[in-house]
């Protein structure tokens, strides 16, 4: 009799948490340290469960921010298998916001992000993000007191409706990119875009590359500054609580030959699935100014 009441407990938990989707992000744990203090410990976490931080920096200015980005093995094993536009799955990011007394560490949910990216065919990769799910929550539990409680969509998505996601009617799906730019090779194009960045480009300042040469994929992680950049739409979006840190940074992947950025209303509805459209109204220059902004990188 136990056992069959074990079972069935099992069974409602088990359809309970399917019923209530996926979300974004998850709050991993929390900590009173500061900011400055946290990204060391958090790091640290990051790398003895092998997520390597490839890159970090401090989201639209703000003191009370910080991304760490990183890759893991299986990351990069997941986009071998399916190659093209997957190659914006070979990073996740990690945000510590300051909030009140406490401080968040949250991650972009692994399940949440792969679904949307591999879609139909997550099945294939599910034993990857499996993997590299479980190392977030190792890293967690040495980064303070573990929650690992998902947020960012009160109702959640399911993984279904992530494969075929778009805010509403008339809105991007994951493939309706952006071409930022086409050019004769894939090494021509990562050699400009090396070039440019470290040059000197206005208002994208470069956090992160990522490649995988096999599939001719680079992924850049971009900051975004000046009046159009992060401190100009991230207020207007990141209204609850807790922050969506780890939304940023904005990427563009070099695939093959062509340049291609994630639609700004697929891309910031995907993080943010609750705004309301009133909300959405505020930021409706914000996906052609980031455009913008990284079309300067590939000229």
């Amino acid at each position: 009799m136990k056992a069959r009441i074990a079972i069935l407990v099992s069974l409602v938990v088990f359809f309970k948490a399917h019923a209530q989707g996926l979300s974004p992000y998850i709050v991993g744990a929390t900590t009173p340290a500061s900011v400055a203090e946290a990204k060391t410990t958090v790091a640290n976490a990051l790398s003895d469960q092998n997520l390597k931080v490839v890159g970090s920096y401090m989201p639209a200015g703000d003191q009370h921010r910080y991304v760490l980005i990183v890759t893991h093995a299986q990351l990069q094993a997941a986009v071998q298998k399916q190659g093209g536009l997957t190659g914006f799955a070979l990073t996740l990011r990690v945000g510590i916001t300051r909030e009140g007394n406490i401080t968040n560490i949250t991650y972009t949910n692994p399940v949440y992000w792969g679904n949307a990216y591999f879609r139909n065919s997550f099945a294939s990769v599910q034993s990857n993000y499996q993997a590299v799910a479980k190392a977030f929550e190792s890293a967690m539990k040495s980064c303070g007191t573990y929650k690992g409680t998902p947020f960012g969509s009160k109702k959640g998505i399911e993984a279904d409706d992530l494969h075929k996601y778009h805010y509403m009617l008339g809105m991007p799906y994951f493939d309706d990119t952006n071409e930022l730019a086409e050019f004769d090779s894939y090494n021509t194009a990562v050699a400009k875009i090396d070039a440019n960045l470290k040059k000197g480009v206005p208002h994208a300042k470069l956090v992160y590359k990522v490649t995988l040469p096999g599939k001719k994929l680079a992924l850049y992680g971009i900051a975004l500054s000046g009046e159009d950049g992060e401190g100009k739409f991230l207020p207007k979006i990141d209204i609850a609580s807790p922050k969506h840190t780890a939304f940023l940074p904005y990427e563009l992947l070099v695939m093959d030959n062509e340049v291609h950025m994630l639609h700004g209303r697929y891309r910031i509805a995907l993080s943010f699935p609750d705004l309301t459209m009133g909300t959405f109204t505020k930021i409706m220059s914000t996906p052609g100014d980031i455009e913008d902004l990284l079309e300067q990188i590939v000229k």
